[in-house]
């Protein structure tokens, strides 16, 4: 039987954020022989001929970063604007002209802004699947929409551009994506992004489906907590309560919810270890607890984020908006039990009571409670075991590479006919 052969379409980084998870699919799929191929805009190619970046040269590097830059122009006529991140989309680089484009028989998008401008995507004569891995590609611009539901009739007079005499452009993108799209078949990376892709005015249609996300379970696994705790210089007696993200002073992380749920728990029992940046209001929060708490700061290796993993004795998510959860499932692997809230994409990763505990929507007072239940529970150990085992099954990238193959295989034989 021929193999399949998809190109995914990824911006940014390969070493980080939405990029990982394409990054981890494309090495499943390849474990399955499916000819996989990655084009990116970011310079780095890792030297892996299934790689291809747009930014090798330092021309196309520079015309990368122009493209980066003109969304920001466009926003400068905004300047009342919230400070979180938007994306136009009117934009992109030319990636029709590559090899593994042109010999694809799939195009699978993920995280595409900088790299693929949204009207270019209707103009693809071959099957399109869109791993949608935030809420950018169903709304005026926002990648989360926070309190917002435009998103369900249409999007304009954005509360996040907040333009003057409420005008912006986001009703006719959203418009332009709904024709743009017609023909993309839509996978929300949790269930909850599935859900809003089928209330979306740009994929009602399009009958969204779950995938999730994946983790390489090759790469976050058991190491003793001992040395883990020895490496990064934590010498504490008290049980570890883990938390972060890239920048943990962004509002959807939950991090005033994360300090709060500590005023309900004993000083003498826990010590706090926080990754990523820590703004100055996040430091005073944290200061204010009484905890004794250690600042790791960004870990930007899988070795570093491994050893932090595997030295906590629970890991603490407390996003209020979040589309999949992938540090949860990085915890997990781990054999690191996880508390997170019941809701958006976390509420579909935690097992209540089987590898975690689920506390209710945004109460800090019930993820205290359930990071005691955690961490104090007498099956321990049993807990751990079943945090890995249960996430391998749903999460590790060879079975999620085996179920976008079923899909390729039924969009090829749909556009047979």
């Amino acid at each position: 039987m021929k193999a399949i052969k998809v190109v995914h379409l990824v911006a940014g980084d390969l070493n980080g954020g939405a990029a990982r998870g394409a990054c981890w699919l494309h090495k499943g799929l390849l474990k399955r022989g499916v000819e996989s191929q990655i084009i990116t805009n970011h310079h780095d190619d890792f030297s892996d001929p299934t790689v291809t970046s747009l930014s090798g040269s330092t021309l196309r590097r520079i015309i990368a970063l122009i493209v980066s830059k003109l969304d920001s122009l466009v926003l400068l006529l905004f300047p009342g604007r919230k400070r979180v991140i938007f994306s136009t989309g009117f934009f992109g680089i030319n990636y029709k002209s590559d090899k593994s484009y042109k010999e694809a028989d799939i195009v699978h998008l993920h995280w595409v802004n900088g790299l693929v401008s949204y009207r270019s995507i209707r103009s693809i004569k071959k099957p399109v699947i869109w791993s949608v891995r935030d809420m950018w590609p169903m709304t005026g611009g926002c990648h989360l929409s926070l309190d917002c539901e435009k998103y369900k009739t249409g999007c304009g007079n954005c509360p996040q551009l907040n333009g003057a005499f409420g005008k912006d452009f986001t009703r006719h993108a959203v418009k332009a994506k709904r024709s743009a799209f017609r023909r993309v078949q839509p996978v929300g990376i949790s269930d909850w992004v599935t859900s809003q892709l089928n209330s979306s005015t740009v994929f009602g249609d399009n009958n969204a489906i779950t995938i999730y996300n994946n983790v390489d379970f090759s790469v976050f696994f058991p190491v003793n907590k001992e040395f883990s705790k020895e490496s990064l210089g934590l010498t504490t007696k008290k049980k570890i309560i883990l938390s972060g993200s890239t920048n943990c002073g962004d509002f959807y992380k939950g991090f005033s919810l994360f300090s709060e749920s500590l005023k309900s728990l004993d000083k003498d029992d826990y010590f706090i270890c926080i990754f990523g940046k820590l703004d100055a209001a996040a430091i005073t929060a944290m200061e204010a607890t009484g905890f004794e708490y250690k600042a790791l700061g960004f870990l930007h290796d899988d070795v570093s984020m491994r050893l932090a993993y595997n030295a906590a004795d629970v890991f603490v998510a407390p996003s209020i908006q979040k589309p999949f959860g992938k540090t949860l499932v990085e915890a997990l692997a781990c054999k690191v039990p996880v508390v997170c809230f019941d809701a958006t994409g976390p509420a579909g990763i935690v097992e209540h009571k089987v590898n975690g505990y689920k506390a209710k929507a945004f109460e800090p007072e019930d993820m205290a409670t359930g990071t005691d239940w955690v961490v104090k529970q007498s099956n321990y150990v049993t807990l751990s075991n079943d945090a890995r085992d249960s996430a391998m099954k749903k999460f590790d990238s060879v079975v999620i590479a085996d179920k976008y193959i079923k899909i390729y295989s039924d969009l090829l034989c749909r556009d047979l006919k």
